[in-house]
């Protein structure tokens, strides 16, 4: 006789066995239906209805097992041979895949990016536009992707480390929308080729140095599109070269597993017990998934039929993760074969629905405005005087094309109007002229906007405060004016951060941070290792979490080790999800003048073609910069702010509001009036101007100094343009090579602002030399703009 205890064990294992049949059964057709959309997608590239695809099929298996531990709050850091990560998590449907496919510019069809990244590229939104944080705790959150091979991996070392921060920081515990107590881990995934970046290296070793929850996956197919694994890693293995970084008892470092991509229980069993630990105890962790296949191969540009061999081509049939995972339900009795064959035909039924779905709403306002072309152009064709022929040629072309885009249509539009210019007065041509405004402003709202915030998350619409000083206002350092401000900054604002190589302990190299980090603690003001790339990508993780981060690179000459992330990912990120993310990193460095190659860079030409969607400040003093920072804090965009390394034992008087007082942005400071000559400039050339302006002034010049303040945004309201007007001649100077920085001010003033209309003579730019400083101070006399050679360069205008 069975016990009742007995009796209800065994229903609950039945019932256990059946909820696990059918988590089984539905993983299966979510890696059937991905397979689908994969063999579907790369059909309607090579058929022409979609310019490139990249895909994950190969990889189903693998990422249906770890999405099954990505919960609400966690966050993706990932490449494009995700798409079954996002179909799992909820993240992207197959509908939306195709959509991106596609292009399809309406953010209602493609959420992640309107139509401006190719497939595969995912985002979800982090900010209103009211300024407010979403409920991340609440979303399946994914950083938003880009192509770059392993650019992925700096940015998610800083959504791991912000979780690091919201469960040490006692102050951040009640931001509770963006944080569980720092339960939150980053998933990040990476092709085994991309491992060879050093992105990925040192990602990795700063994880294992700070051990924060960072969960990375390397899906490894054996190649790098053509280039076998043993041409790329060291071992032939990227789990077996990073051996010495595997943690023990006594050191820091990161766990290592190893499983197989085919291998459905078995990469569940280590996926579960390895992310709770890694939840639980923030020690990071590296998955590298081996033998994964690439059915379709590389992408669709090229077929691995030319560098596979025929025994590895084979293998790759027999290893396919689906057909892997199909025998093994088999052989566990979990399904019948019938039911299998069921979900593999519905999920060619469910890819191509997702497929019409998609293309139907992507194509069908195309094909109305095209009836809307023809219905204006038709009439102009009847014209007396018309080239009928011409105009019914690009109206058939049109008619007959199955995959009319926008600009087939504006191109005949345009072609039309100007064969007809000679009857623009006709009703007909002028209907068809704005027909053809309409849509082409239209349509370049639709691809030409969202580099930057709009609102209130906008820098630009920051209330200006002017800075307030009294009959009791002292006078002190450069650096002391920054000092006192990051101490009042960082006793009132719980979600700033600062770090950086010395920031911490000596208080950086300039002493901005003195004393501070005794005060306000090891976690808020922080060193680093000299790692300028993955500092940058710190504070790009913790600026996508809600947290205000100051990233520093202690001399501007540095930015280049950091500059990918920040033009690819950030100074992007607005325009290429077009608006959903927000990233209000603040990058604080030091450039300019001083002494020696490695320590006097202006690299402001390559800064402001890199880094446009970022703000870039260039105050000429202390006071303000911190002006600058108060304004940057008070919206969510990111910029980089280069303080004057020459300026920090210089004298200025302390304002009382230091704390609330704010610089706009993109508005010029004229700093001494003058009606002789406009002098443009910023930084430290304001002092040499300054000086030089002096020896003009005794021989009767008179030079009205503009200091820009910041080169993006440049003088939005045109105010440069009115000095000239009133002087006639104008000399910009900076210390960039020549080219550089001067020439993008004069085109700005010149050509954007209609400069040239008010020049009594030629327009100036002075530079630094094409080469880098000499040292000393002799090298910076000759290598950089100086007093002597302003004076000479006006006096030259003014005989002109």
């Amino acid at each position: 006789m069975i016990e009742n205890n007995e009796l209800a064990m065994n229903l609950e294992s039945r019932l256990s066995f059946e909820e696990f049949r059918k988590e089984v059964l539905n993983d299966y057709r979510l890696a059937c239906d991905s397979r689908e959309v994969s063999l579907l997608a790369r059909k309607e590239v090579l058929t022409g209805k979609a310019k490139f695809g990249i895909f994950g099929d190969g990889k189903e298996v693998a990422q249906i097992a770890m999405s099954k531990y990505f919960q609400p709050g966690d966050f993706r850091s990932g490449y494009y041979r995700d798409q079954t990560v996002a179909f799992a998590t909820g993240i992207a449907t197959p509908e939306q895949f195709f959509s991106q496919l596609y292009a399809d510019p309406d953010l209602k069809n493609d959420p992640f990016s309107g139509g401006r990244q190719m497939n595969s590229h995912y985002a979800t939104p982090n900010l209103d536009q009211d300024g407010n944080w979403l409920n991340l705790t609440e979303m399946k959150n994914s950083a938003a992707d880009m192509a770059p091979t392993a650019g992925q991996m700096p940015r998610a070392l800083g959504l791991a480390y912000a979780s690091k921060l919201f469960r040490e920081v006692e102050a951040l515990h009640p931001l509770k929308g963006l944080s569980n107590n720092g339960n939150e881990i980053c998933f990040a995934t990476i092709g085994d080729a991309s491992t060879s970046e050093g992105h990925f290296w040192e990602t990795m070793n700063a994880a294992g140095v700070l051990q924060v929850p960072l969960a990375v996956f390397v899906w490894d197919d054996g190649y790098g599109i053509s280039v076998p694994r043993k041409y790329q890693t060291t071992k032939g293995s990227i789990s077996a070269a990073l051996e010495g970084f595997r943690k023990t008892e006594e050191t820091n470092g990161f766990d290592i597993y190893n499983v197989k991509g085919w291998d459905y229980a078995g990469m569940c069993e280590v996926f579960e017990a390895a992310i709770r630990k890694i939840r639980e105890t923030h020690i990071p962790a590296l998955f590298h998934v081996e033998e994964i296949t690439q059915p379709q191969g590389h992408s669709t540009s090229g077929s691995h039929e030319r560098y596979k061999s025929k025994e590895r081509l084979s293998w790759e049939r027999e290893f396919d993760c689906n057909v892997k995972m199909r025998s093994w339900i088999i052989e566990n009795a979990l399904c019948d074969e019938e039911t299998l064959l069921a979900v593999e035909a519905e999920a060619k039924v469910k890819a191509q629905d997702a497929r019409k779905a998609a293309w139907e709403k992507y194509i069908t306002p195309i094909k109305e405005q095209v009836q809307s072309f023809i219905a204006l152009a038709s009439p102009v064709a009847a014209l007396e005087g018309a080239d009928a022929n011409m105009v019914n040629l690009a109206i058939r072309d049109l008619q007959n094309s199955r995959e009319p885009l926008r600009r087939d249509i504006l191109k005949a539009a345009a072609m039309i109007l100007l064969k007809h210019k000679h009857l623009k007065g006709a009703a007909e041509v002028a209907g068809l002229q704005h027909y053809y405004d309409t849509y082409l402003n239209s349509e370049k709202e639709v691809y030409n906007t969202l580099l930057h915030a709009t609102g209130v998350n906008s820098a630009l619409n920051v209330p200006v405060v002017p800075a307030a000083y009294d009959a009791d206002s002292i006078t002190v350092n450069g650096y002391e004016v920054l000092n006192k401000y990051f101490d009042q900054l960082f006793s009132h604002n719980s979600r700033v951060f600062a770090f950086g190589e010395d920031v911490g302990k000596i208080g950086d190299v300039n002493q901005g941070f003195a004393g501070l980090q005794q005060k306000h603690g090891k976690v808020r003001i922080a060193d680093t290792g000299i790692r300028e790339l993955t500092i940058m990508g710190q504070g790009i993780g913790m600026a996508l979490r809600g947290l205000r981060p100051i990233a520093e690179i202690q001399y501007l000459d540095y930015l280049l080790y950091g500059l990918q992330p920040l033009s690819d990912d950030v100074a992007s990120l607005q325009y290429r999800t077009k608006g959903i993310m927000h990233c209000p990193i603040i990058v604080r460095t030091r450039g300019h003048r001083l002494e020696g190659i490695w320590h006097s860079g202006s690299p402001m030409g390559m800064i402001i073609n890199s880094l446009r969607g970022m703000h870039v400040c260039v105050p000429r003093n202390m006071v303000q910069a911190a002006g600058m920072y108060n304004t940057l804090l008070q919206a969510n965009e990111p910029a980089l702010v280069i303080e004057s390394l020459n300026g920090y034992r210089l004298k200025e008087k302390l304002p009382t509001n230091l704390e609330t007082y704010t610089v706009p942005l993109g508005i010029p400071e004229v700093l001494h009036e003058g009606t002789d000559v406009t002098i443009v400039t910023y930084g430290s050339m304001t002092r040499i101007v300054e000086e030089a302006m002096v020896t003009l002034q005794e021989v009767g010049v008179s030079c009205e100094l503009i200091d820009v303040q910041t080169l993006l945004p440049f003088d939005i309201n045109h105010s440069i343009v009115e000095s000239l007007k009133k002087t006639n001649r104008i000399l910009f100077i900076d210390e960039d090579v020549p080219g550089g920085g001067t020439a993008y001010m004069f085109q700005q003033v010149i050509e954007n602002q209609g400069g040239y209309r008010w020049l009594d003579v030629a327009p100036r730019t002075m530079s630094a030399q094409a080469h880098r400083p000499a040292y000393g101070s002799d090298g910076d006399y000759f290598s950089k703009p100086n007093t002597e050679d302003v004076v000479k360069v006006i006096m030259e205008m003014m005989q002109e």
